[in-house]
């Protein structure tokens, strides 16, 4: 038995796979701070004999909790000398360009824990200065003094050669053996002083806290016998072990939603789908990314907290493209200064939740204008839902406002919701030179069936599908993935006078290196998997398109196919080519697979006596555009493939429902999967 779990804002899910193709899947309230106990109740929930599972593999917020929340330990940075105001220098570029009380971001290491070594290395990585060791026993009992309690190293061009780094490091951890230490060179090898710094800093700064989580989580597990191999999902769409997790944590920043895109490209290949808009809807948050060609895009342009009037802070680690806004089932619909309706970012969590849940809820969400709109049904609660107490909440904190009634203010909510949420879909899509009417939208999450079929009609998207087990589809996604480790490494060169015998000996390395990594894995080196690419720009260019690389050796033939693929694809992003300018390379990029046994996916099948009464009620819904509407409900369970049916239904399910609006046709595929066609997008 495999299993997977994924912690989200509100809920935390599990989907099991038994070697035969069974599918069990599973659902309980995260519990912070404790996020642990929520993965050992869903497993309880799920009626599992821990004992039966060989494989566990967990997706996991503490990363980006402790960043957004400002949890994590009290910080120290040792860089090499003239460099101790990077963080706080930053990049000149500002989002927010005409404001004038604009602040960059705050460093997460205060000024006076950012610490100074004389040390130098040139460009090429040779030694000019030797490393101050005594200068680096003075900062140990500096920081040991100020109670410091992680430490990032960062010297300039280390990313070349680490040497002095390590022997820091070894340092740091003689000196202060409790404290967690991160050298940048073990995150990225990637240049870029200020983001590369940032990285370290971030690392170090939640190390203690993941370590201290997974320590825990091991624990428990064991302690309920579960002695399987475990994973941790990372942000790069593939796993890896516990141990590696706690020493690099800053690479599972995005697990959780990086799972479900994972999952749909998998999907998308199962049933024939190439070109694919992952769109995510949680409790808490609304993720969605665009699949090209069966291809997730992967880069180290990873930011946290950035939008149109913040600069954030860049991660500089391997991050499945993916846009994400603050728009869930338990956003928070409320009214700004200037009298307008906004739904999110703020949500209710999973406590107190939203006023539905009966936990103490005040503020209307969007979950509660779902309920109030017929479009949730009230037995699908885990608790005793007091409607009259959900339309006294919206009512009196938006409709007495506008002087509607609660009926419309909720159908307000949902399109405030849909629209936020079809702007992120755009920044996916439209924004990046992509048409959405060239994908299909595969939509999962606890809200992603109920406001797809409306977004997809606004794109005008002639396909949607609704995954079978969509509710906890992210934890579907981890049970498909191989290991995963990325390998990027510098490397500035003109491509007209690059030596063939230094590149290829470039890749060796990269090669062995990740050969040896899945090694100490347990993964022997006839399942490790190689995938290389190269980030190329024009000469005098500051921003790069990431190229696939040839397999073989370098020669005229390779350099021939890169030109061709890098033109293509800097005019698809950037829209023109220069085909007589000078091509640089920038970084080689090695994406290595440590492959693992898969779960089969079976064909879906529903047994004739179980199927019949699928309808399960008639309900009254609102909808936007005919008003209240009396529909039939039916049992998602008791729809057998093939089954068709047109709108506007509802298609429920004990976690989720799908909203079928009068244009459209709803049918069951081979693997269960909700078929979902707008027949505008036909005609």
């Amino acid at each position: 038995m495999r299993i997977a779990t994924d912690i989200g804002g509100t809920f935390t899910d599990l989907v099991s796979i038994s070697d035969e193709g069974n599918i069990i899947t599973g659902k309980a309230h995260t519990t912070a701070p404790n996020y642990e106990k929520g993965v050992l109740d869903v497993i309880q929930q799920s009626g599992l004999g821990p004992e039966t599972i060989d494989t566990f593999i967990h997706g996991s917020t503490v990363v980006i909790n402790a960043l957004t929340e400002r949890s994590g330990a009290k910080t120290g940075l040792i860089t090499t000398k003239g460099f101790r105001d990077v963080l706080e220098i930053a990049r000149g570029n500002r989002p927010d360009l005409f404001n004038l009380r604009y602040k960059k971001p705050t460093p997460f290491v205060d000024r006076y824990l950012r610490q100074e070594v004389q040390e130098r290395l040139n460009f090429k990585g040779e030694v000019i200065t030797p490393l101050d060791k005594d200068a680096i026993r003075q900062i140990a009992a500096y920081f040991k003094k100020e109670k410091v309690e992680a430490v990032a190293i960062a010297y300039l061009y280390s990313y070349i050669n680490p040497e002095h780094e390590v022997e820091t490091k070894k340092m740091i951890k003689e000196l202060l053996p409790d404290v967690a230490v991160t050298a940048s060179h073990e995150v990225t090898k990637e240049w870029r002083e200020y983001e590369r710094t940032n990285t370290a800093v971030l690392n170090a700064y939640v190390k203690p806290t993941a370590s201290t989580y997974l320590t825990k989580l091991k624990s428990d597990l064991h302690h309920i016998n579960l002695n399987g191999y475990k994973y941790v999902m990372q942000s790069n769409g593939g796993t890896t072990t516990f141990p590696h997790a706690e020493e690099t944590p800053i690479n599972v920043v995005e697990s959780g939603p990086v799972a479900g895109v994972y999952g749909a490209a998998v999907l998308g290949e199962l049933i024939g789908e190439k070109n694919i808009i992952a769109f995510d809807i949680g409790g808490t948050t609304a993720k969605c990314s665009l699949i090209d060609n069966g291809e997730m895009k992967v880069d180290t342009n990873y930011f946290i907290e950035k939008d149109d009037k913040h600069a954030g802070y860049p991660i500089k680690v391997p991050v499945v493209d993916i846009i994400e806004i603050g728009n869930g089932g338990g956003s928070i619909a409320w009214i700004d200064k200037a009298g307008s309706l906004k739904v999110g970012p703020k949500s209710a969590g999973s406590s107190p939740g939203p006023v539905a849940y009966g936990k103490g809820g005040e503020q209307p969400t969007t979950t509660d204008a779902n309920l109030l709109t017929g479009r949730l049904s009230l037995s699908n609660f885990d608790s005793n839902v007091e409607m009259d107490t959900v339309k006294q909440a919206i009512q009196e904190k938006v409709a007495n406002t506008f002087e509607m009634t609660a009926d419309e203010a909720a159908l307000g909510i949902i399109r405030i919701a849909n629209s936020n949420m079809l702007q992120a879909l755009k920044m996916i899509s439209v924004r990046k030179g992509y048409d959405p009417r060239d994908f299909t939208l595969i939509a999962y999450g606890g809200g992603g069936a109920l406001h797809a079929p409306a977004l997809a009609k606004e794109l005008g998207i002639g396909k949607v599908i609704i995954p079978n087990a969509s509710a906890v589809f992210s934890a579907w996604g981890m049970l498909m993935t191989d290991l995963r480790h990325d390998y990027i490494q510098t490397f500035i060169n003109e491509m007209g006078q690059i030596d063939p015998n230094t590149i290829d000996r470039k890749w060796d390395k990269l090669e062995a290196s990740a050969t040896e990594q899945f090694a100490e894995e347990g993964i022997t080196e006839e399942h490790v998997l190689f995938s290389k690419f190269v980030d190329m720009r024009y000469k005098g260019q500051e921003h790069t398109v990431k190229v696939p690389y040839p397999d073989g050796t370098w020669n005229d033939t390779t350099k021939q196919q890169l030109a061709r693929a890098f033109h293509e694809l800097h005019e698809k992003k950037y829209t023109y080519k220069l085909e007589n300018t000078e091509m640089e390379f920038v970084n080689l990029h090695l994406t290595a697979l440590g492959t693992i046994e898969k779960p089969k996916v079976n064909k879906f099948t529903v047994d004739e006596a179980f199927a019949k009464n699928e309808i399960k009620e008639k309900r009254q819904v609102l909808y936007e555009e005919i008003g209240w509407t009396e529909v039939n409900v039916y049992h998602r369970g008791k729809l057998p493939t093939g089954y068709t049916l047109n709108g506007p239904a509802i298609v429920e399910e004990p976690t989720s429902s799908t909203i079928l609006y009068p244009d459209q046709q709803l049918q069951v595929d081979d693997y269960g999967n909700l078929i979902i066609r707008i027949k505008e997008a036909e005609a």
